[in-house]
């Protein structure tokens, strides 16, 4: 069982239907016990950061999260839910993340339209460290395919070791990252099609290895 989890931010019933769709078998939860049982946890998210960090830690379930994540239970963050990963975000001001990965999120420059969305191109990147490509998400997903975006802001990790995959929009961003059992990716799969999809059968793939 895959654990998605509610915390009142985003469309939570089209990641549900996606990983239906794909013979998933998955739980809409923001239940502690749920988490710890399921074999993989996924946060997806549209919206504000501090928004998003205040609903989780009103349901009470960051230390669990923390906690499962630690032990090595695969986790995907999505759109939002790649964000809150990181250190802080300036978004609206200073808000502190989840801190899991160390970096932070900042707006996109004021040149550009916000929000970047419709469909862009991810760059994978090469030469990646053994560690990294063990359990890879992008597994048949060819260099150059188009994703469907909806964002604002944007991550900026410090180990550079685990982009997977850049994207450009006036500047080139990470848009796929993983680190050790973490990924995160700042497109949406479940509006991205059939390769969308692919990306989470990927992700069920390295849940249940």
């Amino acid at each position: 069982m895959i654990a998605i989890i509610d915390y009142r931010m985003g469309n939570l019933r089209s990641v549900e239907k996606a990983f239906e769709k794909i013979g998933a078998k998955v739980l809409v939860t923001s239940q502690d016990k749920d988490l710890e049982k399921a074999k993989a946890i996924v946060l997806p998210g549209v919206g504000a950061f501090g928004q998003g960090m205040k609903h989780l830690r009103d349901l009470g379930i960051i230390p669990t999260l923390l906690e499962e994540i630690k032990k090595g239970k695969p986790f995907l963050g999505i759109c939002l839910g790649m964000q809150l990963l990181f250190s802080y975000s300036q978004e609206h001001g200073i808000y502190k993340g989840l801190d899991i990965i160390k970096g932070i999120v900042r707006r996109f420059p004021k040149n550009l339209k916000i929000p970047h969305m419709g469909w862009n191109q991810i760059n994978k990147i090469k030469n990646q460290k053994s560690q990294v490509q063990k359990n890879d998400i992008l597994e048949d997903i060819p260099d150059n395919t188009f994703f469907y975006f909806v964002h604002s802001y944007y991550c900026i990790p410090k180990d550079k070791d685990i982009v997977l995959a850049t994207t450009d929009y006036g500047i080139r961003f990470v848009s796929v990252i993983q680190k050790d059992n973490i990924f995160g990716i700042q497109f949406h799969p479940e509006k991205s099609q059939n390769f969308g999809l692919k990306i989470l059968k990927n992700f069920v793939k390295i849940a249940n290895s």
